[in-house]
């Protein structure tokens, strides 16, 4: 069921691996060039000060906390390691941090020495940099000495900045989408635990060179101390954040990490090419329910289909939240429309069998819930369609009489055919408006509707996806009624900012659809019908398959009308030359396939006549 995703998971698994690949062979140069300078030339009390803070970081080291994104682990070692670069040098830090890795990969055993062996390449490619920068700012070893005080600081926001770009590289490997979020997360939550550490590196520099071991005991009690306070903080960050994205009745997700997570997952969809779908679930009748044994009794019934759903989609491996009230999603990666809706049946029969005092006063005497299920496809562009696609779905599933899944745009017969003669009347007191502004607008657009009303019969659409197209043909360039009357009206050739005018009618136009509930179904017609084929028209550039079908349809009824009516800023094209042009035009501004469709149509048709102005017309019905 989910290969094809589990294929690019694992893909993305083997660039996370050649990756930390890449890490390995640069720290190990780095460590080489490095290493070949390290003295044995100390004194009995410097062999002495290097064991103990050997020591130091063996200590520090089980003392591990973590910092945000997850999964990500520090401890107060980083002061050791930069200490000793400061006081004895690079090579003697890098020999710290080899004997240090090489005794924590034997007491960890069950890590795998390839992790062990990454996160040595990463120090040393950290302490390599910070070598670097210090001796080149005219660092010197041994005492602090304030004359030298940027090349410390140079040093410390060096380890700072390549420790953040290898944890940037390797989650950019994890998720590429979410780089920026990730590495501002990073910096806004551990910018105080880094900074506290490099501090404490030069601290520990001035303990030890005035206070030698003595010193070097001293900064251990407060790193220890330090390093649990982290821990700690970490600990409650973590519960903050579970209560901020967490409903608390259900236990579920709540609604806002459901839209943050959708965005996500849908950008995931799209740049790996797996499937998604999402589940959008209604309890059937709770409103009588809760009436009837009041909100206590109805908040129990949340919180037993928010464990079932819990339960369920932790083992599928998708995600369930809570969208508000008695409504639920489940958002699964990996899976077909079909597949989601075989889940969702399953999960609906086991919702069903599950006893809960009260529910045999519902109509179908058990807890039931109705769902809609919409999958991602290239046409998406935003979380808000493949939202309101489900919506839909399930709206259609309560009017087959609840307890039942449907999947959008499905061909389940519906009780009778969707009636749009109010629709129809209500969008033309909208287009009245463009009568006393522009009459060619307002008979384009009823031109432009009665052609789609034939195409929809041509291509058999479902009475639903016919109200969208019929009504989107008609109210797609309501968006002019925001266009300035002398733009509209000119006579001759439009300036390139008096262009740029009109081509916004495509954003006003979706602006006014979204604003009712009735028409924002119809946003998609509005926005995207002068989209080309190949990629180059506005306002987004979509190309190809990211284009809806019927706004693809709608494109090139809206051009083929634009061409043979009479325009102001045109001259007018014949039937023939309009037919030649679809033609011409078909693989870079039309589809190839529907423009052959919509040619055919006109073909059929026959009967030109001349209109008023002598121009030769195909007469819709």
């Amino acid at each position: 069921m989910l290969k094809k995703h589990l294929f690019m998971r694992s893909r993305s698994r083997i660039a996370k691996n050649m990756n930390a690949l890449l890490f390995c062979v640069l720290g190990i140069f780095l460590f080489w060039l490095q290493i070949r300078h390290l003295s044995f030339e100390y004194t009995p009390g410097q062999w002495t000060m290097l064991g103990s803070m050997f020591a130091a970081s063996l200590v520090l080291y089980f003392y591990t906390f973590q910092i945000p994104p997850e999964g990500n682990k520090q401890s107060m070692d980083s002061a050791v390691y930069l200490a000793c670069l400061f006081i004895f040098g690079t090579p003697a830090a890098l020999a710290l941090l080899f004997l240090s890795s090489l005794l924590f990969a034997l007491v960890e055993r069950k890590v795998s020495g390839w992790k062990h062996f990454t996160n040595f390449s990463i120090y040393a490619i950290m302490i390599c940099g910070a070598g670097a920068v210090f001796r080149g700012l005219g660092g010197q070893l041994g005492q602090l000495e304030n004359q030298h005080l940027l090349s410390y600081v140079g040093a410390l926001i060096i380890y700072f900045a390549l420790n953040v770009l290898c944890i940037g590289i390797y989650y950019y490997m994890a998720d590429r989408s979410q780089i920026v979020d990730m590495l501002r997360g990073l910096l806004r939550e551990s910018a105080l635990v880094y900074t506290c550490i490099l501090i404490l590196s030069l601290v520990l520099t001035v303990l030890i060179e005035n206070n030698g071991v003595t010193g070097l005991v001293l900064f251990l009690g407060i790193s220890i101390f330090l390093s649990h306070l982290f821990k700690k903080l970490f600990d409650m960050y973590l519960q903050l954040q579970e209560r901020a994205i967490r409903d608390q009745r259900t236990g579920l997700f709540n609604h806002s990490y459901f839209e943050n997570l959708l965005e996500h997952e849908i950008r995931l969809a799209r740049s790996e090419g797996t499937p998604l779908s999402l589940a959008m679930i209604d309890i059937d009748d709770f409103k009588r329910f809760n009436d009837h044994f009041g909100h206590l009794e109805g908040d129990k019934l949340l919180g037993l289909l928010g464990s079932i759903l819990k339960e369920e989609a932790d083992q599928a491996g998708i995600t369930a939240s809570r969208y508000g009230g008695e409504e639920f999603t489940l958002l699964m990666p990996g899976y077909t429309e079909q597949e989601a809706l075989a889940f969702v049946n399953r999960l609906r029969k086991k919702v069903n069998d599950t006893p809960f005092a009260g529910v045999e006063i519902l109509p179908h005497a058990c807890l039931s819930f109705s769902a809609g299920i919409a999958g991602y496809h290239i046409d998406i562009h935003d979380k808000s369609m493949l939202v309101l696609q489900a919506d839909q779905a399930l709206y259609d599933a309560k009017k087959q009489g609840k307890n039942v899944a449907y999947i959008y745009g499905s061909s389940v017969p519906l009780e009778q055919e969707i009636e749009i003669a109010q629709d129809v009347r209500d969008i033309e007191q909208l287009l009245n408006l463009f009568l006393y502004k522009d009459i060619n607008t307002f008979k384009h657009s009823k031109r432009v509707f009665r052609y789609a009303m034939d195409m929809s019969l041509m291509l058999k659409l479902d009475p639903k996806t016919r109200r969208q197209f019929v009504l989107g043909a008609l109210i797609h360039d309501i968006g002019k009624l925001e266009i300035p009357w002398e733009i509209l009206n000119k006579r001759g050739k439009l300036t390139p900012e008096e262009w740029e005018a009109v081509r916004k009618h495509v954003n006003w136009g979706k602006e006014m659809a979204i604003t009712s509930d009735k028409f924002k179904d119809l946003a998609p017609y509005i926005e995207l019908h002068h989209e080309r084929f190949d990629g180059t028209g506005y306002p987004h550039g979509y190309k190809g398959a990211e284009i809806p079908p019927l706004c693809r349809m709608l494109t090139i009824i809206d051009s083929f009308d634009a061409m043979t009516s009479e325009r102001p800023y045109q001259p007018t094209k014949s039937v023939q030359e309009a037919v030649e042009e679809l033609r011409r035009c078909s693989g870079t501004q039309f589809d190839p396939e529907l423009a052959g469709l919509f040619i055919g149509y006109i073909k059929e048709k026959g009967g030109f006549v001349p209109d008023a102005g002598g121009s030769d017309h195909a007469v819709p019905n």
